[in-house]
């Protein structure tokens, strides 16, 4: 399997690379490609950037970058993407000549010394990436149009070599200060400068990849996705971090939204006597129809999350979304499990987003697991032995996590015993639909009971719980 930034090989017709062509047409290839990647750049934005190309130029690219972003952009979290597909049509990379590898140990000395001063690493970027991240013979094809099958560049294999967490050690220890603040200042100070120089590293090695592909294969398979296009399951933890930070302003929109649901559910049927009234003023027609108002309190929430390895991720940022639009609810409980299960309501403090990695503490502590292997079939069952009072007639469920139980029972008698206590029940499931009916997954059997949304990433979960969520 290709990784997003090793990506190389194959032959490249320069002659229709998008780089070549001139900047207008440039510039509606990029707002197209922005388009594929969830930024919806309009008419009238592309009209803008073309007026702030012909002001600013194409000589500075940070200019121009940050130009055509204060046009393109309208919201946070799409910047990532706009810089990666910027520096693809409007960067230009010359392929250095073959040179004799060089010591891993003497570039790290340099790239530390460089770190130190806070200097600029692109230029190490690239003598890192022509001496350590050459594959399948891309080292060779520098310089001209390949054929080479499989050749690349990989800045996985670049920074495997340089060892960058060691690298960030010595640096925070190199920095001066004392005392336990001054200490942590510096790592993370020391950790920006490496995760710089890392995306120094990606930036190089998607640009002569695209040398040897073409741009526009590059900017549709070599691009990494923005936060709230990150599959769950495959996210890093530089992405759960990104991801986290999206928690509150996505907290806002859901609750304005079921706000406004809940005032529209509040108008009941017609009152006949008062329509009649208000009648009276257009000749007895009755224009405006008069509607009962009807006395609806909020409801409850209950949410029962798989926190084993495989899906902590997404069962995290979702009870932290739960929690974080609690004030919607009258009451939120939340329950935990692996093998078993346990209420962890009481790790949430109302108005404090928990500490990252808040889901392994839970694991450890909350008695959620007694062997380690989700069982689906023993929590479900476990919930109603237990916990079945925390449902009720206007207790909205929501089950998180993949449904795969090990080859164990499913116990579909207990998911039926919730469902008809339940207002609604319904089931969020990180992995794609495509898998659902793969190995030890139970997820089909389920969905003859309850129904199962796929929500692989944030903009899916924000769709489905601002759509099923009961106002």
């Amino acid at each position: 399997m290709t990784s997003r930034d090793d990506l190389g090989g194959s032959a490249s017709v320069a002659a229709t690379d998008s780089r070549f062509a001139p900047t207008s047409t440039r510039l509606v290839d990029f707002v197209t490609l922005l388009r594929e990647h969830n930024i919806h750049a309009g008419p009238s934005e592309t009209i803008d950037a073309a007026a702030a190309v012909v002001a600013l130029g194409t000589t500075d690219a940070r200019v121009l970058r940050s130009g055509l972003a204060a046009c393109l952009l309208r919201r946070n979290g799409q910047r990532k993407v706009f810089d990666q597909l910027f520096d693809l049509y409007f960067l230009g990379v010359s392929l250095p000549p073959v040179r004799p590898s060089e010591s891993a140990e003497d570039l790290r000395e340099r790239l530390m010394a460089t770190l130190v001063q806070g200097e600029d690493t692109a230029e190490l970027a690239r003598e890192a990436l022509d001496t350590f991240g050459a594959y399948g013979g891309a080292g060779e094809s520098a310089g001209r149009v390949t054929q080479a099958s499989g050749a690349g560049w990989s800045s996985y294999l670049t920074m495997k070599s340089l060892r960058p967490d060691e690298i960030s050690e010595q640096l925070a220890q190199t920095m001066g200060g004392s005392g336990q603040f001054d200490t942590a200042v510096r790592t993370i100070e020391a950790r920006r400068r490496v995760d710089q120089f890392r995306a120094d590293v990606q930036t190089e090695a998607r640009l002569r990849s695209a040398e040897l592909r073409g741009t526009d294969y590059i900017a549709r398979r070599g691009v990494e996705n923005s936060a709230d296009r990150t599959d769950f399951l495959g996210a890093r933890e530089q992405d759960l971090a990104e991801m986290r930070r999206l928690v509150h302003p996505l907290a806002r929109k859901l609750a304005s939204r079921l706000a406004v649901r809940r005032k529209k559910a509040v108008r009941g049927q017609i009152d006949l006597r008062r329509t009649l009234r208000r009648s009276m003023a257009t000749g007895g027609v009755p224009v405006d129809p008069v509607l009962r108002a009807r006395k609806r309190g909020r409801p409850d929430l209950v949410v029962l999350a798989d926190v084993s390895g495989s899906v902590s991720g997404f069962a995290e940022f979702t009870l932290q979304l739960v929690q974080a639009l609690q004030d919607q609810f009258s009451k939120v409980r939340s329950f935990g499990f692996v093998d078993t299960c346990a209420e962890i309501t009481q790790y949430f403090t109302p108005g404090e987003p928990p500490p990252p990695g808040f889901a392994q503490n839970i694991v450890r502590e909350g008695g959620v697991a007694r062997f380690g292997s989700s069982n689906y079939g023993e929590v479900l069952q476990g919930f109603v032995d237990h916990y079945l009072d925390a449902v009720g007639p206007r207790t909205c469920v929501l089950i998180l996590g993949d449904a795969r139980t090990n080859r164990t029972d499913p116990n579909l008698a207990a998911l039926q015993a919730i469902t008809e206590r339940a207002k609604a029940v319904y089931w969020l499931n990180p992995e794609p639909s495509r898998s659902w009916s793969t190995g030890d997954s139970a997820a089909e059997d389920y969905t003859d009971i309850v129904t199962m949304h796929e929500c692989r990433n944030v903009a899916q979960l924000a769709e489905v719980i601002g759509r099923l969520l009961p106002a």
